[in-house]
């Protein structure tokens, strides 16, 4: 279903603005990691409370870096039981590797904050979100929540995902969402006429997965929670790999 949302007003220019995936596919070298097939035919890992309530990046193309973070926030939480709400703004105005509010990608974030911050991030309450770029004020002092390295889950492998979903936690993925009728969901499972599975421009949040007549990913957006379901959206799965949502898949490692 589609509605009317707060998006709905704006022109494909600014809407494509927001859409601030820059995935190049650079062959990256990312560790392989165990998985098991015997997973639950359902995962939601908001029941299990690893994931921060929705958030909004505004009128800027950080999705990059909102999917960075709550990845983080739910690996980090399931694995030492603390879920912090940690700063995005860290990463827009920090990472030198991406563009801000001009786009970015997962894994140069992750590896920067290694590199320089010693695998640690800021608080969201400590480092507020702008909307805007501005100077890199990190603080060491104030650093939680450390990362020691990320991996790809198989690129293009539904069951690999699957797997990793249920196994991991949250995921850092990229998608499709270029098409007008992503722009204006509302509710049910997206499974769009066509959806790249290759031109991904929007990165997104991986929570889990399960089955309501088709197979759906359940995945966590960062538009507020007026649009879609409350924030969320269900994209088909199992159809080849549809929208992208297997293709650039990270892990962060804790």
């Amino acid at each position: 279903q589609l509605s009317m949302n707060h998006l709905a007003h704006l022109t494909q220019a600014e809407y494509k603005a927001l859409l601030g995936f820059k995935g190049v596919s650079k062959g990256q070298t990312v560790k392989a990691m165990n998985l098991k097939d015997d997973v639950p035919d359902t995962v939601d890992w908001r029941q299990s409370g690893l994931v921060n309530p929705i958030k909004n990046q505004g009128n800027c193309g950080s999705c990059w870096a909102f999917s960075t973070i709550q990845a983080q926030e739910g690996v980090y939480a399931k694995n030492h039981g603390n879920l912090y709400s940690l700063s995005e703004q860290n990463l827009v105005d920090c990472v030198t590797s991406c563009s801000g509010c001009n786009g970015g990608l997962m894994h140069e974030a992750y590896q920067y904050v290694i590199a320089n911050q010693q695998g640690l991030f800021n608080l969201e309450v400590d480092y507020p979100y702008t909307a805007k770029d501005g100077t890199c004020k990190f603080d060491v002092s104030k650093g939680y929540a450390k990362v020691t390295g990320d991996f790809q889950v198989t690129q293009g492998d539904e069951n690999a995902l699957r797997s990793a979903s249920a196994t991991y936690g949250p995921i850092a993925i990229a998608i499709d969402a270029s098409h007008f009728t992503f722009q204006l969901y509302h509710s049910g499972i997206y499974d769009p006429w066509f959806c790249s599975s290759s031109n991904l421009d929007h990165a997104v949040g991986l929570i889990g997965y399960g089955t309501d007549k088709k197979d759906y990913w359940l995945v966590r957006n960062s538009w507020g929670t007026s649009w879609g379901e409350s924030g969320y959206i269900r994209m088909v799965r199992n159809k080849n790999n549809k929208c992208g949502v297997a293709t650039m898949a990270f892990v962060p490692q804790v």
